[in-house]
């Protein structure tokens, strides 16, 4: 029996855009919802075979229920405009792809897939409808079911009646006495699915209902008898028509050969790598826009010295020579070598095993061999290296003695600055710029339980997934790297902040902070103690004991037993017990406010004063931190295992676990801070003449803007109206809403909002910056950092309220946070480069925020004192000051 399978494209269209992220390719364009539908037309080729096809939408313009009922539909909000600027390219698509697709003017694709059900019906062929619309359940029998591709969910005439209750005949019936809200066609009031289900399976139809109108009682069937008259219409703009006049027969949908030229044109424009390549393999030629994504591959195990020394003579010749490091582990300091893969060119690459051991393994060149034979290449500054974050391979190098030197590119940095927006792992960035789908470290380690170390993986595998490490690495800096040398700005960002802050990195982690780890087990102790303390105090206060750490417990004791108003709800309906809803609760009843207080020593003891202790490296005694250079889209440094840029600073326990953090004997800790740096570049950027003239004169720019907002003379200040600017100066620079400085500062929202209105006035510059970086953000959808850093922000088109909200403020302080973020990598830069060139003993040991913390021998104490500020403060000419607090301290909190 031959089969039609009709896919209703304007339901699988909403869904995709609402269902799928926000995608887009770098032009902004949004490629979500084509994506969506164009995965789920390829998936039911697949799955389903069929003689005829066709892909049907809605038309644009009125239809003849618009005529019956001027209401039709009249509750739906206009299409989405990133919807709108989808449906010429997924249109084309389908078409390339070979489906007919059909819109016929004056009335719905329902109408259009119901004639064409019925048409095939008559000709013996049965139909597969593809449709996510419960509406289309009436034109299931036994020559045609339901098949909704995105939930894998199939229905014939027994499935309808599982899912919805009543049979496919009776569908009409359901629908008309429940009402469609989408279609705005209201159904009989308060009666849902079950009572529907209830009445058509006591009386069989909805004439038979309406015959029994007076037999039903209560509020329902008042209710039914008021819709009496309203019924007829109702169930005749939900019938689906199946007999409109079409312009095609059933012979016309047999499939279209695909145009793969417009297909390819397409992909490419929309940035779907992946169907690039596969167009690619298909036809078996490469496309000119990516030609090396479909390089034939050469890669080679090297086992003997004789091998070695080729690929010694190759890489020293080679003007740029990928490198990657296969290891025992992921912990920088600790991991040690199990091989090394090179690559010279494109589909040419070697794989070096040196510790690979398991049942049959064969010999290996010793991981001494080898690096005598390529350690003088790996340390020579002038053989150019390029590598996926280098930083770590140079400290599994250094691990064995070698300090390779000549890191020329890296592609995870070209990425990060290219678009810090989204993912830099390799295998993403093979799929995105290459089209190429990579072999992962799952694949060959396999996954959980059942993982095997890199080091029993056998060496055929090995070398095809190490090899390819080092080969794709390459053509990803040969598909990256020009897009950065076209963008001068970004070039400058790549060249003098990115690739030097990389060396700088590598030193410090090296370096490692000094911990007292006695003094952290002394803290630990006594944090536990408090916790008891602040337990007994939690259980008094509820009236009984409970688990702390238990939400279902504590909203019994927050909303049940103390009565305390229910905030917010988690997802799950229930009373939500967060911080914030606690925080809040807590300005009115002492118990929250225990609770807080518990779960902040709970937080220090568990993450600090307990962990901190157990991960000093047994070799150096000190704790090393990996700063992630490319994970905050502003730029910003991450600092995990451990991480030391979130140990609290405002309260007194917090601050005490930065004592534990100490210079050696005969060294002090110095911490440098630039002062208000991001009031600093707010004033530059915005170019405010009053905030400039306050930093240009040294004031104090809270008592400043004190003195502005509340018309005093600065001396007249008080305390609390300095709070109050402190507030309104960072609120603003994160772009706080009134809202959210009323709540900030305790105070009225009309009270905020005028205080606010007061600072623009006072500060119009600042006003016509947000204003134009709203504008600026809006149309090209990124904002940039004073040296050219890209930060993009897709939700600024693609969201929608809170979300494109989120982004507008966020497009406020990106360029502050981003520029802050800049400024204190080319401090570290030149800081490091003084010390290096002084050749002085200091150590640059951490970076936290606008901080940077450096060990500090006795006898350098004056000179760094003394130079920090002047190398700080003149990294970059912005129009104001950049001022540098220093201080010095035995640990890190006295010197802060």
């Amino acid at each position: 029996m031959k089969t039609l399978v009709l896919v209703d494209g304007s339901s699988y269209l909403y869904r995709a855009f609402h269902a799928l992220p926000d995608l887009r390719n770098r032009q902004g364009e949004p490629t979500g919802a084509v994506k969506g539908v164009l995965s789920m037309l390829q998936k039911l080729r697949k799955e389903t075979s069929a003689d005829y096809i066709a892909c049907v939408f809605d038309a644009k313009g009125k239809t003849f229920r618009d005529d019956w009922y001027p209401q039709y539909k009249a509750n739906r909000p206009p299409m989405p405009e990133d919807l709108v600027r989808q449906i010429e390219p997924l249109h084309t698509s389908i078409r390339a792809m070979g489906w007919p697709l059909l819109m016929i003017e004056g009335v719905e694709a329902d109408d259009v897939i119901g004639t064409l059900a019925r048409q095939a019906e008559a000709q013996g062929v049965q139909t597969i409808i593809s449709t996510g619309d419960k509406d289309i359940a009436q034109l299931v029998n036994p020559m045609v079911r339901l098949v909704n591709t995105m939930s894998n969910e199939s229905l014939d005439e027994k499935g309808v009646e599982e899912k919805f209750g009543v049979k496919p005949m009776q569908m009409v019936d359901y629908l008309t006495l429940i009402g469609d809200a989408v279609d705005n066609v209201p159904g009989v009031e308060k009666v849902g699915p079950k009572t529907a289900v209830k009445w058509l399976s006591q009386y069989g139809t909805l004439d038979a209902v309406v015959a029994h109108a007076q037999e039903i009682t209560g509020a329902v069937g008042e209710n039914l008898r008021k819709a009496l008259p309203w019924l007829p219409q109702a169930k005749k703009l939900l019938t689906i028509k199946c007999d409109v006049e079409l312009p095609v027969k059933l012979d016309d949908l047999e499939p279209k050969p695909r145009d793969e030229a417009t297909l390819a044109q397409l992909f490419e424009r929309l940035e779907f790598k992946t169907w690039v390549h596969e167009l690619q393999e298909r036809s078996g030629a490469e496309a000119a826009s990516s030609p090396r994504s479909t390089s034939p591959r050469q890669y080679e195990t090297i086992l003997t010295e004789s091998a070695l020394a080729v690929w010694r003579d190759r890489i020293s010749n080679a003007p740029l020579v990928s490198i990657d490091t296969e290891t025992t582990g992921l912990d920088p300091m600790t991991a040690r070598l199990v091989g090394i893969s090179l690559c010279v060119e494109a589909g040419s690459a070697a794989y070096i095993p040196v510790g690979h051991n398991y049942a049959g393994a064969p010999e290996q060149l010793s991981t001494q061999r080898v690096l005598a034979v390529l350690g003088k290449w790996m340390e020579d500054p002038n053989h150019r290296k390029v590598g996926q974050n280098l930083k770590y391979d140079r400290h599994i190098l250094a691990n064995h003695g070698v300090l390779m030197s000549g890191i020329e590119h890296d592609t995870l940095l070209q990425s990060y600055v290219l678009e810090s927006h989204l993912s830099h792992d390799m295998d993403s960035l093979a799929s995105r710029h290459l089209g190429v789908r990579t072999i992962t470290y799952d694949d060959v380690t396999g996954k959980g339980a059942s993982r095997i170390a890199f080091e029993q993986v056998a060496l055929e595998r090995a070398t095809e997934y190490a090899a390819e490490d080092a080969d794709i690495t390459l053509q990803l800096h040969q598909a990256l790297y020009p897009r950065i040398e076209q963008d001068q700005k970004l070039a400058n960002v790549y060249r003098t902040i990115e690739m030097p802050v990389l060396e700088v990195l590598f030193t410090m982690e090296r370096s490692g902070v000094l911990l007292d780890a006695k003094l952290l087990e002394r803290q630990s102790s006594e944090l536990g103690e408090k916790m008891i303390q602040l337990e007994n105090q939690v259980h008094q206060e509820a009236g009984q004991p409970f688990n702390l750490n238990s939400p279902k417990q504590l909203q019994e004791i927050l909303f049940e037993r103390k009565g305390l108003p229910v905030k917010k709800k988690t997802p799950g309906g229930q009373p939500s017990t967060d911080e914030d809803v606690l925080q809040e609760l807590a300005l009115d009843h002492p118990l929250p406010k225990l609770i807080l207080e518990y779960r902040s020593l709970s937080k220090l003891k568990s993450t600090y004063t307990d962990k901190l202790p157990r991960m000093l490296n047994a070799a150096t005694d000190r704790v090393h931190t990996n700063y992630a250079q490319a994970v905050a889209v502003t730029g910003r440094l991450s600092s995990n295992d451990p991480n030391l840029q979130n140990i609290p600073v405002r309260t007194a326990e917090g601050r005490r676990i930065r004592e534990a953090f100490i210079a050696p004997p005969g060294s002090v800790i110095v911490s440098a801070d630039y002062s208000q740096i991001e009031l600093r570049i707010m004033a530059h950027l915005s170019q405010d003449k009053r905030l400039l003239k306050a930093f240009a004169a040294g004031e104090d720019v809270h008592r400043h803007t004190a003195s502005e907002i509340f018309g005093v003379e600065s001396a007249a200040v008080s305390s609390e109206q300095r709070r109050y600017a402190k507030v309104i100066n960072f609120g603003l620079i994160y772009g706080m809403s009134a809202f959210g400085l009323a709540s900030q500062l305790g105070i009225e929202r009309a009270a905020a909002q005028q205080y606010m209105e007061r600072y623009f006035l006072r500060y119009p510059g600042v006003k016509d910056y947000m204003e134009h970086t709203r504008e600026s953000a809006r149309s090209l959808g990124y904002v940039e950092t004073v040296f050219g850093r890209r930060l993009y922000l897709p939700e600024l088109k693609g969201g929608n309220g809170p979300r494109r909200q989120g982004a507008e403020r966020a497009a406020i302080n990106a360029p502050m946070q981003g520029t802050a973020a800049d400024l204190i990598k080319l401090a570290m830069i030149a800081v490091q480069g003084w010390i290096s060139t002084s050749r002085m003993k200091t150590r640059l040991i951490m970076q936290v925020h606008d901080e940077l913390v450096l060990e500090v021998p006795d006898s350098e104490i004056d000179s760094v004192k003394s130079e920090l500020p002047k190398l700080m403060g003149r990294v970059a000419t912005l129009d104001v000051p950049l001022t540098v607090d220093v201080g010095s301290g035995p640990n890190w909190e006295q010197a802060h």
